[in-house]
């Protein structure tokens, strides 16, 4: 006797899909790629005009280690290496003071958030990720300049730098901290590990390919930014190694400075200053891939 249940079951089939469906799929799909075409052709256009323009400075030795001390304004040679060391140092010092706090303020809004404390701290995350660069530069020099009386100096660029890279860090940390599993956090919290010891040794370690790839990420996007290097620090030709007094050079400074130059000599500057900060901010965004590969691989 069978039943029901030694009936074999009929796997269902699809259903035809109509002719008009299928135009509709691909319009929408002619839609997609023509607005990335669009999109491409600007920043297509904006790379070959900067490499056609600067390729003929950056492919020479001295644009990468000389400065352009005494070197006049309608005359070509020297280089960039004052300008590609101010933009490192001053970014380096920022990353030095946002990091820490940016992980930590993440740390604490995943981590511990509670109450209005942890509400506050996000609505100010928030208004600083929307604070343009100009207004980080105003707040520093009427803070640290005007009213605490200390000299112009690539210091207060880097401290401009750590507004504007502090809400990035904070958010992609955020993220990447919420992307860890509960189970691997009860299971430590089962095992009578405290919660401290649960998130340096368990959550951070999980979640580092992500926030270094972020922090390389907020570094990169702090690199270029002008409005701080015009408002709190000088131009100088050659090599300050001095953070807190005195003008210092840096890639966006330069493009500025050159800019009032109508000598030819000074267009070749800029566009291969130019140039130096794109191939500067595609490396780190390519070192941001390679780490974030690797930890994820040795994980």
């Amino acid at each position: 006797m069978t039943t029901t249940l030694d009936k074999p079951v009929k796997a269902p089939t699809f259903r035809h899909v109509s002719a008009s469906r299928r135009l509709r799929n691909n319009i929408a799909t002619g839609a997609v790629w023509a607005c990335f075409g669009i999109a491409l052709v600007p920043l297509a256009w904006v790379l070959i005009m900067v490499i056609s323009k600067g390729i003929g400075a950056v492919v020479s030795i001295d644009w990468w280690q000389k400065s352009q001390k005494g070197i006049l304004p309608d005359q070509f040679g020297g280089g960039v290496y004052h300008a590609i060391y101010g933009t490192l140092a001053q970014s380096a010092v920022a990353a030095i003071i946002a990091v820490p706090l940016g992980i930590m303020a993440a740390v604490y809004l995943v981590e511990y958030g509670r109450g209005w404390l942890a509400k506050t701290t996000t609505f100010m995350v928030d208004i600083l990720a929307g604070v343009p660069s100009i207004v980080a530069a105003l707040f520093i020099f009427a803070l640290w300049i005007a009213t605490m009386g200390f000299p112009q100096s690539a210091f207060a660029v880097s401290l401009a730098l750590v507004l504007l890279m502090l809400p990035v860090v904070v958010r992609s940390t955020e993220e990447m901290l919420k992307l860890v599993p509960d189970e691997l956090r009860e299971a430590s919290y089962a095992l009578g590990i405290p919660k401290w010891k649960t998130i340096a040794r368990i959550v951070v370690p999980t979640a580092l390919p992500g926030m270094i790839s972020g922090i390389l990420l907020s570094l990169a996007r702090v690199m270029g930014e002008t409005a701080p290097v015009l408002v709190l620090v000088g131009y100088a030709k050659g090599i300050n190694s001095n953070l807190f007094d005195g003008n210092m050079a840096s890639l966006p400074l330069l493009i500025y400075q050159e800019l009032a130059n109508p000598e030819a000599a000074g267009r070749e500057r800029v566009w291969g200053a130019a140039l130096t900060l794109i191939i500067i901010i595609a490396l780190l965004y390519v070192a941001a891939a390679v780490v974030n590969k690797l930890l994820t691989r040795n994980r």
